[in-house]
């Protein structure tokens, strides 16, 4: 027995994975907010005369902070409002990507909570990163503006990024945030890569799956079930376009399971405990239907009815840990103490819940000699396999018009299914990490582009001492680079701690993989540099002339 509390059962596995893109959320709207920041920092200092004359003519600096706290709020609210038209259409594309296994899904919807958080954090958000620009405002000397007389700003000019360290501090939190979700999304892509070129042990090539469940009171019998599924089988098998078909207890990738305790021949377990096993009802050309490949001895025989010796197939796993050095084929097993089961046949390993999930060792039963009424059909085809959904119902129908035949699907949108929570969590991420990147080079491109337009006499008086335009562009993108460097140093040491979260995540990767942490920081450092470089060679058109003139 297996108890549970009921949030567990419904939320499964799926909390990690949700935390995770909500830290990646939380992330991207810190790398927006510390943009808006720099965009208005920018927009104080254009407004440092303005300031200063209301300030000359009696402004107190709460006054002065009560404005341009009701122009930042605005802004955060408006963005909210937009940001919550931008949600509701984009759970129409979170539902059609819907991975089916994240619990809950149809019923997210913007509703009054959702409403009340998104108001709180505009509200919160324009807040918190206004406060910079009111910092810079009532700091300003209301004498030195005034006397700079029309080049507002200018006074703080020059190509130094130290005289401007917040904007500087902004940027650089801005690219190693977002080199950190490009970090998470990178790991989570390498991993689905992975997973998606492990072998699940079988074929899924051409082949249409379905479930019956010959449920009527006819079938209480054992052997009915065993003669309605021979017969079944003979229809089907003889449709054109089959090459071969079989049925099982449990088909892999649907989440159907079966174990219970064994014993096996030459093997005490420990005291208190038992061994437990998968334990599935295949018929006789189940394994060829699906290519599951054949290690040793034979695969089930119509020779092996209910009135001839019990015998089981094992997979590689099972025999390679109680017979690593033998043969497993003529060994026992025992469900019954009384009733020894002879292996008669060695399988090969089959993904039974998950290519990133091992599974139990497991047995296979024959279909004649443990009937299920409950099984699951698996035709091969030779061409498209979805084509003879229609024949085969109707063939089995044939056999017994009572017979329920549900869940028709190909094997393989069982396995693209199966990988659906991993394909959701790498897309969601890479997405935000792509936005995240993005905004980082915007807010790169609009600090060096402020740092060239308020330089321009300070460029100006440069190249009229002889410095080649070659010069200027150097030391412009000396400071955007080592801005990005700095950013990148800080997003490697983040994602190095951040990603041991998302260890539960990946499969086949590790949380400090190399090819991750060497790829994408290279990445990161080419979308800086040509962030930079647009207002670098924009320094290259400032005639010196024209740039003194208007000192």
């Amino acid at each position: 027995m297996h108890v549970v509390g009921l949030e567990e059962q419904v939320v499964g596995d799926v909390r990690r994975a949700l935390l995770v893109l909500l830290g990646s959320v939380a992330l991207v709207l810190l790398i927006a907010c510390a943009n808006v920041a720099n965009l208005l920092l920018t927009r104080a200092a254009g407004r440092e005369k303005e300031v200063a004359i209301r300030t000359a003519l009696g402004a107190g600096w709460q006054r002065l902070a009560r404005q341009l706290l009701t122009e930042s709020v605005l802004l955060g609210v408006l963005g909210g409002g937009a940001g919550l038209l931008v949600a509701r259409a984009s759970l129409y594309v979170v539902r059609t990507m819907n991975p089916g296994n994240i619990p809950r899904l149809e019923d997210i919807a913007i509703n009054g909570s959702v409403l009340a958080f998104t108001f709180g954090l505009s509200l919160g958000t324009g807040i918190l990163f206004g406060v910079a620009p009111v910092w810079r405002a009532i700091k300003v000397d209301p004498n030195v503006s005034l006397k700079a007389g029309g080049r507002s700003g200018q006074s703080e000019g020059g190509l130094h990024l130290r005289r401007h360290r917040l904007r500087g501090l902004l940027v650089i939190s801005e690219l190693s945030f977002s080199l950190m979700l490009l970090i998470g999304a990178g790991l989570l892509v390498r991993s689905f890569v992975r997973l998606q070129s492990v072998a699940p042990g079988f074929s899924t090539d051409g082949i249409l799956t379905m479930q019956i469940a010959a449920n009527d009171q006819k079938y209480r019998d054992n052997k009915a079930v065993v003669n309605f599924y021979k017969e079944m089988e003979s229809h089907v098998a003889h449709l054109p376009g089959v090459i071969a078909e079989g049925v099982v207890s449990a088909l892999p990738l649907t989440g159907a399971v079966g174990w219970g305790g064994i014993e096996v021949e030459g093997y005490t377990p420990p005291p208190g405990q038992e061994l437990q096993v998968d334990q599935r009802i295949a018929s006789t050309d189940y394994f060829r239907a699906m290519k599951i490949p054949l290690a040793s001895g034979r695969f089930f025989s119509d020779r092996d009815t209910a009135d001839m010796p019990r015998v089981v197939l094992i997979d590689q796993k099972f025999a390679q840990r109680f017979w690593p050095h033998g043969d497993a084929v003529g060994k026992h097993l025992w469900f019954d103490p009384k009733k020894p089961i002879t292996i008669v046949g060695v399988v090969g390993v089959v993904k039974q819940y998950g290519l990133e999930t091992d599974g139990k060792i497991a047995t296979y039963f024959p279909q004649q000699q443990d009937a299920d009424s409950d099984v699951y059909l698996v035709a091969r085809a030779s061409s498209d396999a979805a084509t003879l959904s229609s024949a085969i119902v109707s063939e089995i129908h044939s056999v017994d018009p009572a017979v329920v035949v549900y869940d028709i699907r190909t094997m393989q949108d069982r396995l693209y299914d199966s990988l659906a929570r991993q394909r959701f969590s790498s897309t969601m991420l890479a997405a935000f990490a792509a936005f995240a990147m993005l905004l980082a080079a915007v807010g790169l491109y609009g600090v060096m582009s402020y740092l060239v337009t308020q330089s321009t006499h300070d460029i100006g008086v440069l190249m009229a001492l002889g410095a080649r335009s070659g010069d200027v562009v150097k030391l412009v993108l000396r400071q955007g680079m080592e801005l990005a460097a700095i950013g990148i140093a800080a997003g490697l040491a983040g994602a190095a701690v951040l990603t041991r979260v998302m260890a539960s995540l990946l499969f086949g990767v590790s949380t400090t993989d190399a090819g991750t942490f060497s790829a994408l920081p290279a990445l990161m450092a080419a979308v800086a540099f040509a962030a930079t470089i647009i207002p670098a060679w924009r320094t290259t058109r400032v005639d010196p002339v024209i740039a003194l003139r208007e000192e």
